[in-house]
């Protein structure tokens, strides 16, 4: 009687799960396989894979809910990613490629088009919304997406194994998505240089090499009291308060404008990095990360004179050039930005 029961039971979860299985399924396949491309809840994305037809890919993987990694090496840029799932979710079909255009725009699609695979966390048996169980990332879409149409208002478009291409644009949106699916790694970086919360800061260094007796070190101790010292004579400093708690809390969200590894040539960056050092800023943070950026003056003498001969400036006044990253990247600079960490050691000392 007992050993009934049990297998009574045992059954009795076999058919509520096979039910809610067969629910499930009923509720998340698409209605239309061949131009569901819009993703309803972005949040599920995992993982976007992009390739080109030369073979340049690029893979966009979500590690926290606003942290993404490319190719697990870099950072993303948050407002870039936060782009492209916006586009994903806000793909609307326009109309499907008419018969007598659909052999050119298939051979268009092969030839041109950029190859998208999305990863979403999904769960095996999904009532509803409300009971989800089994969860396990799944390749949902896979589709092709190509340049625009005549008149730039749409984009064609491809699921994998659809027979049918289709035009899509987004609402709100004059023009088309082509390059939002960039597989260019530069594309997609996060151009942060200093992202260090008060809490993490230990120290910082900073070294003007125009101006030695303006270079310092700042440290903060356990209890988070600082203490300002300058390297010319090694000797420390009293210092205003106010000015140093809005120096250290600067490098929070430091940036820069534009990475040049791929936009200048070698020979020309080497030839920047040959000319003096303006500044070498060496940040720590309390776990040990170190980060340190080398500045060099942009513009060279033939671009500060006239014709006539006047000096104009003796250097760009608005930009400069530096190494960051462990010297990885070439980067271009905004002094608007920097400059709240480019603070000397007299500005930072009390005034008597």
């Amino acid at each position: 009687m007992k050993k009934n029961r049990i297998l009574f039971i045992f059954a009795l979860i076999l058919v509520i799960v096979g039910a809610l299985f067969i629910v499930n399924r009923s509720y998340t396949t698409l209605d239309d396989k061949e131009s569901g491309f819009a993703i309803q809840d972005t949040s599920t994305v995992t993982k976007i894979f992009m390739v080109d037809k030369e073979n340049v890919s690029v893979m966009l993987t979500k590690e926290a809910i606003d942290r993404w990694m490319i190719n697990n090496s870099y950072r993303a840029h948050n407002y870039n990613i936060g782009m492209l799932l916006g586009t994903m979710k806000d793909l609307t079909v326009r109309y499907p490629v008419p018969i007598a255009q659909r052999d050119n725009v298939i051979r268009r699609l092969a030839s041109i088009a950029r190859k998208v695979e999305i990863y979403q966390m999904e769960y095996r048996i999904n009532l509803f919304d409300k009971i989800k169980l089994f969860p396990h990332e799944k390749l949902t879409r896979t589709y092709y997406v190509g340049d625009a149409t005549q008149d730039n208002m749409g984009t064609y478009i491809q699921m994998e194994g659809a027979k049918n291409p289709f035009v899509v644009y987004m609402p709100r949106l004059r023009g088309f998505i082509y390059t939002r699916f960039s597989t260019n790694i530069d594309d997609w970086r996060d151009h942060a240089i200093f992202s260090t919360q008060l809490p993490e800061f230990e120290s910082v260094k900073i070294e003007f090499f125009e101006s030695p007796d303006e270079s310092f070190i700042v440290k903060a101790d356990e209890e988070g009291n600082f203490s300002l010292t300058t390297l010319a004579n090694n000797q420390e400093q009293t210092y205003d308060t106010l000015r140093m708690l809005q120096f250290v809390a600067s490098f929070k969200n430091i940036r820069f404008e534009s990475l040049l590894n791929n936009k200048l040539e070698q020979s020309y960056i080497d030839s920047i990095a040959s000319t003096p050092l303006a500044h070498i800023i060496t940040l720590r943070e309390k776990d040990g990360d170190e980060f340190v950026v080398r500045t060099f003056r942009k513009g060279s003498i033939k671009e500060i004179y006239e014709e006539d001969g006047a000096i104009m400036a003796p250097f760009d006044l608005d930009r400069l050039y530096a190494y960051v990253n462990d010297d990885r990247d070439f980067v271009l600079l905004q002094y608007f930005v920097f400059d709240k960490v480019l603070r000397s050691a007299s500005y930072l000392q009390k005034k008597e």
